[in-house]
Parts: C-alpha cells; structure tokens; sequence
C-alpha cells in the first residue's frame, strides 16, 4: 500500500469515526431531552395533585366549620354531602403524591372515616335521628384536626415555592430510603400524620374549580319549565325504577343551595333503607342521587357492572354516553361516562355512577358537570393528522388507545385534542395534543391502580 493510499484510507476511518461520535452525540442528546421533557411532565403532575390537595384541604375546614353552625336537616344535609365529596376529591390527590416510603396510616385513615361518616350522616334522615351531643363534638374535633392537617400542607406548599423543591427529588429520596428529615415537606407530612395520632381514638361511629363555582353554573344551567313537586316525585321513581306507592319525602332545598332544586328522601323496602336526590325545580333534572346500604358479596364482575351502567343511561334518554374510566372499591363500581359527538369524546360532559356488585342496583349517579356542560357543538375538524400528533409524544411512550377528545384548558377555554393513553416504564400516561397546532395541552399520569383494562 502506497503512501497516498494509506493517507487516504486514513482519512475514511477517521471521517467514519468523526460520524459515528456525532451520531452518539445525537442520539444521547435526543435521549437526554426525551427524558427531560417526561421529568418535566411528571413533575408537573406531581405539583398540580399537591396544590390541588391543599386547595381541598382548605375547603374541608371552611365546610366543616360551616357545618358547626348549622342548624337544620335542611342546611346539614347538603353541607355534609359537600364535606364528603370534597374529602373523596383530597383522598384521590393525596394518592398521588411520592408519599409511599413515610407513615402517613393516621392521615389516610382520618380522610377515610371523615369521608365514611360525612357521607352517612348526609343521607340519614336528621329530622327523625339528628345528631346526637356526642356526633357535635365529634364534628369539632374534626374542625379542630383539620386545622392542623390544613396549616401543615400549607407550610409543605410554601417550602415548596420558596425553596423551589422539586417532588422528582423527593420521589428520588425515598427511593434511595433516605430519612424523610432530609426534605423539610416529607418532615411536615410526618408533624402532620402525627398530629392525627391525637385523634385516633375519636369514635367514628358506623361512612378541578370549587363547589360554590360549580353551583353558581348549575344556577344558570338550571333552565326551563318549573315543575311541581308531584312532577319531581315521578322522575325519581323513572329514575329510581320504583313503583306508585312508595314513599317519598320532598322538600325545597332553600337557602342551602344556589340553585333551586327539590330535596328528595325516597323509601327502599328492597334493602330497608333510603335513597337522597336533588331534582331541580326549573327544568326537572335529577342532579345528583346516593344510597347507602350494606353491599353483600359481589356476584358481578366490572364488566357486567358497566353494561348496566351503560343501559340505565339509555334508558334516561342519555345518548351517545362512553365508558372512559371504571374502578372497584371493594363491592362497588365507580363508572365515568362522557358524551361522545361524532366520535370526538367530549371530556366536559361527564356523568357519574356507582353501581352495586352484589345485585347490580345503580346505588350513586352524579351529572353536574354534563348539566353544566352539554349543549349542541360545532365541533371543527382537526387541523394536523394523528400522525402528526404522535411526533410530539416521548417516542419510548408505548401508546396503547388513540381517541379525539374535547377538554377544557387551564383558561376555561374548550380544545379539541388527540388523545393519547400509553404506558412507560411500567407508568401509564393520558397525554392531549392540540389537534390544532400540535402543542402539548395536558399529560396526565395515572395511578398504578388505574390499569388500561379499565379503559373501554
């Protein structure tokens, strides 16, 4: 081999190399920045569930404070069924959070049993049994704890923003079992869980925008002919399926509501209990209804469960309603239904349901959001292709489901949306793409319990 032929030979391998280190460089740099742009979107998750939680834990003590002034069935009624749903609403974002690796068993189970009693006592009839001395100062000395649990969430959220703490790193920590001493929000979460231990032995006996928001646009949702309270008492047994001669208590909710609406308390011999509805009075529309009774060993699967769901809103003249999420809680199936307009998922019109595993009784339905919502859409057809769309998801995302959904921004402001549902690392994502422009409206991260079967 000449000299010139070994220079040249040289060169080609040096070229080779020099390409080769610039693919490397590249290709670490993308992974880099897909890795980043997934932190990014989980700690965002993480902060939105946190902050959330400490708006929720603000309104338990406001409402329970509310509560302790109350005097009448009709005023208790509703604000402890507020106290409930709000609970629920905190318990779900508290299982959110990187918590997994401290004690917090005290706080857990205080959201719990003030969830279980609020609710029970909600719907018991308080004219006939109201409550007792002992249940007052039951209700103070949740007042009290919730003080508590509400000043050391909010002395967690100020760390947070002023030290800029991020909860990837507080995940990283406990995933490295380091004591909770070394981030200053795990310590406030231990002050906090153990601030609840004061209250262990309290007997309890045997169960994205604020309620007052959301009631103000039931208000003006609420239109139409008003009806009379015999009119109400037949769309409860049609949507109660009970028969003539059942009895069923009405009252007019009052001054307790921003909206006008009937209060029912409706008899079921079936399982010796009741069931509690608000129907509104301009338009007749059942807004929300619970019942509360033991549940026997399930008998039916989620499945089956979902089917009824599905056939008991056909059967009250709601079109066109798709499962998007089912859950289980012991014996009972928690069902979300949104409205589904040419094939475009309408995320903002969602109805809700619980139905019984043991005989397959529809035991809670809840439909603000679809009240507030529903209406005749000129929905526009998507701008990019879905396609187009998957470009701006993480390329290790795993999509498992593709939809075309309707959401709302964090303006207020309805979007229409690819939806994206896919797993990485184990971790499963419901990512929206603007089907406008292609940006990255809303990536949500669901907890581990939430498998993609429950996705139909």
């Amino acid at each position: 081999m000449n000299r010139d032929t070994k220079i040249v030979t040289r060169n080609v391998i040096i070229g080779l190399l020099t390409v080769a280190l610039i693919g490397s460089i590249f290709w670490a740099y993308q992974e880099r920045e897909q890795k980043l742009a997934l932190q990014i979107n989980s700690e965002n998750n993480y902060q939105r569930a946190f902050h959330d939680l400490a708006f929720h834990i603000d309104q338990i003590e406001d409402q329970l404070g509310s509560t302790l002034a109350m005097n009448t069935r009709r005023q208790l009624t509703p604000s402890l069924a507020e106290v409930w749903r709000v609970t629920s609403l905190a318990q779900d974002e508290f299982g959110q959070l990187p918590l997994s690796s401290i004690d917090n068993t005290q706080t857990e189970e205080f959201l719990y049993n003030l969830s279980k009693f609020s609710y029970r006592t909600s719907i018991r009839d308080l004219d006939k049994e109201p409550l007792t001395e002992e249940e007052y100062q039951k209700l103070e000395n949740l007042y009290g704890l919730s003080k508590e649990i509400r000043k050391e969430i909010r002395h967690s959220q100020a760390q947070v923003l002023a030290n800029g703490e991020s909860w990837l790193d507080i995940e990283k920590e406990m995933n490295a079992k380091q004591t909770p001493e070394s981030s200053g929000v795990l310590s406030n979460f231990e002050i906090m869980n153990k601030s609840v231990e004061g209250y262990s032995e309290i007997e309890w006996g045997p169960e994205n925008a604020s309620m007052r928001d959301i009631n103000g646009q039931l208000k003006k949702a609420l239109t139409g002919k008003k009806i009379s309270k015999e009119e109400a008492k037949k769309i409860a047994r049609d949507y109660l399926n009970i028969e003539e001669d059942i009895m069923i208590n009405i009252t007019e909710a009052g001054d307790s509501l921003q909206y006008p609406a009937y209060t029912l308390e409706i008899d079921d011999p079936d399982h010796q209990k009741n069931y509690y509805m608000d129907i509104s009075i301009h338009g007749g529309k059942p807004i929300w209804f619970l019942q509360d009774r033991q549940i026997e060993e399930r008998k039916i699967s989620l499945n089956e469960a979902s089917e009824l769901g599905k056939k008991y809103l056909e059967k009250q003249n709601y079109k066109g309603m798709q499962l998007v999420d089912s859950k289980q809680y012991d014996s009972v199936g928690v069902l979300e239904f949104v409205y589904v307009d040419e094939d475009v998922r309408v995320y903002t019109d969602s109805i809700m349901l619980e139905v019984a595993l043991d005989d397959g009784d529809i035991l809670g339905y809840e439909a603000k959001d679809y009240i507030i919502n529903h209406k005749e859409r000129d929905i526009p057809n998507p701008s990019i292709s879905i396609e187009e769309a998957r470009k701006n998801i993480n390329p290790r995302v795993e999509v498992m489901e593709e939809h075309v959904g309707l959401i709302k921004n964090e303006l207020g402001k309805e979007v229409l949306c690819y939806e994206f549902l896919g797993v990485i690392n184990d971790e499963t994502y419901r990512i929206f793409i603007n089907a406008e422009d292609g940006e990255e409206e809303f990536v949500q991260r669901l907890p581990q319990s939430e498998s993609m079967h429950h996705y139909e």
